[in-house]
């Protein structure tokens, strides 16, 4: 019997709880408002002096390394690439994308001079921060991963300049 009491008791207890108007109407600021509480009359405040938000100093650091080449890194840059980049630059790098080729503003060719010359720290500023028309990625793609995009853009860039004369073990496989 008690047992019976207990669940529809339990229930109005917690139910007599809610107060439908507290919980829909709270007194509090709405984003970027007028707050007189603070000095500079801004719900928004400034963070503190020497606040680091969680995970940036690990995030700086990955940043900062950049990986060494391998085989496995290009076909991770590779992979990277044909999701995030293709659709603009195009596979081979010369900014012929399907977005491109729907009225979208070209971007440039990864195989002009200005950019064979560019530090492999320019491209991942550019996917880092974007640059133009083109949007950051910061927060889509992992630091370790713009590294392997750059790696394989410079393999992009090597392969369209490429001459089979410069491979001779090339020589002995080609008809």
């Amino acid at each position: 019997m008690i047992e019976r009491l207990a669940i529809p008791v339990c229930a109005v207890l917690l139910l007599s709880s809610c107060d439908d108007v507290s919980m829909t109407q709270q007194k509090r600021y709405g984003t970027l408002s007028r707050a007189a509480l603070f000095e500079n009359g801004s719900e928004a405040q400034p963070l503190p002096e020497g606040v680091v938000a969680q995970g940036d100093v690990e995030r700086k650091n990955r940043t900062q390394q950049r990986p060494h080449i391998s085989a496995g890194l290009l076909a991770r840059g590779r992979e990277r690439y044909d999701i995030y980049c293709s659709p603009c630059h195009g596979l081979s790098g010369q900014g012929d994308g399907m977005i491109v080729q729907r009225g979208f503003p070209a971007p440039p060719s990864y195989h002009s001079s200005r950019l064979r010359a560019a530090p492999a720290a320019h491209f991942f500023d550019v996917i880092t921060n974007g640059h133009g028309v083109m949007f950051s990625y910061a927060a889509r793609i992992d630091p370790s991963d713009r590294w392997a995009i750059v790696a394989y853009i410079r393999a992009l860039q090597e392969s369209q300049g490429a001459n089979v004369a410069d491979t001779p073990e090339l020589r002995t496989r080609l008809p």
